[in-house]
């Protein structure tokens, strides 16, 4: 897999032999501004990369809470910049599970299906026992859900391990993540104790 620190090291390397000046200056700045993209990069490869690993050996201890999916997409979608987001998922949708890992799902997802800036849309259907989540925007390329053994070198998100932590998340929440006609099909377990107040 292509490594961003050899992109950081790289500018990194050039900068330090730039005179002062020049390292104030448009070159030093852009030497600058690719060595952060690359250390982004490799922080969120380097982060979704343990986490699937720990999942796969069942390392993480996962909380029960009882999570609305509504409100935790909602939370995600405002802290990733430049995604349009379309969702049918209403107050209803709760799920039974750990809330940072569901919220790392989603944005895993939300990533994979923007891919290049595309819309997403993003449909819900409640089932006996369990919520799934359609994710339709960039089509999945072919093994999305396997781990990759190497990257493309157009990338620029360090996204590519995204899909792959985000099939483990969904197996350790007791659900399952898919690849059905050009979507990410994302299936959770459903909470089914009623709200205090709403009937169901």
């Amino acid at each position: 897999m292509r490594n961003p620190l050899a992109t950081a090291l790289w500018s990194a390397e050039l900068l330090v032999r730039l005179a002062p000046e020049e390292r104030s200056g448009p070159r030093g700045e852009k030497l600058s501004g690719m060595a952060l993209r690359a250390l982004q990069r490799l922080r969120i490869l380097m982060e979704d990369h343990f986490l699937a690993e720990r999942l796969a050996i069942s390392g993480i201890p996962l909380q029960q809470d009882v999570v609305g999916l509504q409100e935790a997409l909602e939370a995600v979608v405002k802290k990733s910049s430049g995604v349009h987001v379309e969702h049918a998922i209403d107050d209803r949708s709760r799920v039974l599970g750990d809330r940072a890992m569901i919220e790392r799902v989603l944005d895993a997802l939300l990533a994979c299906a923007s891919r290049g800036k595309v819309p997403v849309r993003i449909e819900a259907e409640r089932g006996a026992g369990a919520v799934t989540l359609r994710f339709t925007g960039a089509p999945p390329p072919d093994g999305a859900l396997d781990l990759p053994s190497k990257s493309s070198p157009s990338d620029t998100t360090g996204r590519v391990l995204s899909a792959y932590m985000a099939f483990r998340i969904a197996e350790a929440l007791g659900g399952r993540l898919e690849l059905e006609g050009g979507a990410y099909v994302l299936t959770l377990p459903l909470e089914t104790r009623p709200v205090e107040g709403r009937p169901r």
